[in-house]
């Protein structure tokens, strides 16, 4: 066990939104919110899995929509505390041993840290995705048939309601709607988890390691060249792209953030060109009309100087921008994990290839 200060939740917060591939929301609100609310209340207890029982129960907080929704439509701020308790009370859950983040993402990463700090509870060291993704089965402890339900799912005009569902699938279908009809954005809480479950079926240390990827974003004094050999050797990744961002093409719709990116190389990839596609967050990359990545790898974007994390709703014509790949966590790699969350489920024509052997053959290829 160890305390979360301002400065972890400041390198956290940068860490998460660099694994949230472009998704889970732009972390510079939800940071806010988590060092407010560690100012207010003192810092957060951070259990590693090792340390929690079997038999005790947590419940997770997070927000599901379109993350651009949040540059006009902030959070009231009781939220997250009101949809926690709501599925605690419905599930007449006496005591809640603890909350953790469902995914790493800029605001996802941060909510549990508010829940956390407001009510007391330690925060657990894993999510259910190592990454973002956008939809609600689309995580580690769905694979393993825990069910997403009861929910709470609430807004900041005070509606709040429970969802329980036949499968997990409709548990997404049914909460996007309300998510529409709440303005695009909602706070949920979902995916209720045993200490065992937890340990069996979560991604673990991903609070340690958002905070580990911060703190070389985070340096000064160093160059960005440094810095990324560093960031790559700690997550196994790869430096796909350098390029300046030429177009991009972007709607709101069924309460995601859709489109695609066109990279104009630059430096050393001068001449080449890549385009990315997203849902939320990145899903396939193309350089030079190759693919070099896809879903569930993670494809993360960051500033070409600074290496801060670039999240899909703050792309904009003439950003110079550095395209990192690293292998997905090998539950996503299972045959089930590609199902919920390969390319061929987003509507893409590729059968799945791990980013080693892509970045292996465009070697070879000279793409």
């Amino acid at each position: 066990m160890r305390y979360l200060d301002q400065a972890a939740v400041e390198n956290i917060a940068v860490g998460a939104a660099f694994l949230g591939t472009g998704g889970g929301g732009d972390p510079y609100i939800g940071k806010l919110m988590a060092l407010s609310a560690i100012e207010k209340f003192g810092p957060v207890k951070l259990f590693s899995v090792d340390e929690i029982q079997d038999e005790d129960f947590f419940i997770p907080a997070a927000m599901m929509g379109a993350p651009s929704v949040l540059v006009e439509k902030f959070p009231k701020g009781d939220e997250f505390v009101k949809v926690f308790q709501k599925l605690a009370n419905y599930l007449g859950k006496e005591r809640i041993a603890g909350t953790f983040p469902m995914e790493a993402g800029g605001v996802n990463s941060m909510i549990p840290i508010v829940v956390a700090a407001q009510l007391g509870l330690p925060l657990i060291d894993c999510d259910g995705m190592g990454r973002a993704f956008p939809e609600l089965q689309m995580v580690t402890f769905n694979l393993d048939g825990i069910p997403a339900t009861p929910m709470a799912i609430t807004d900041e005009k005070g509606n709040i309601g429970i969802f329980e569902t036949i499968d997990n699938k409709w548990t997404e279908r049914l909460a996007r709607v309300a998510t529409v009809e709440m303005g695009a954005s909602a706070l949920v809480s979902l995916y209720p988890a045993t200490g065992a479950q937890i340990k069996q079926s979560g991604v673990h240390h991903i609070v340690t390691l958002s905070e580990q990827i911060g703190a070389i974003i985070t340096s000064k004094n160093r160059d960005a060249g440094d810095k990324l050999q560093e960031l790559l050797n700690l997550v196994s990744g790869y430096e796909l792209f350098q390029g300046k961002i030429v177009d991009v093409i972007r709607e709101t719709k069924g309460g995601f953030n859709l489109g695609q990116m066109h990279l104009e190389g630059i430096e050393a990839f001068k001449g080449g060109e890549m385009k990315v596609h997203f849902q939320n967050e990145n899903l396939i990359a193309e350089k030079n009309g190759q693919v070099v990545a896809m879903t569930p790898d993670l494809i993360c974007l960051v500033d070409y100087e600074t290496l801060s994390p670039v999240t899909t709703e703050s792309l904009k014509y003439g950003k110079r921008v550095r395209v990192v790949g690293l292998p997905a966590h090998e539950k996503w790699r299972t045959e089930k994990g590609v199902q919920t969350v390969g390319p061929r489920y987003f509507g893409y024509d590729y059968d799945y290839v791990a980013i080693e052997e892509l970045v292996k053959k465009a070697v070879a290829e000279n793409v």
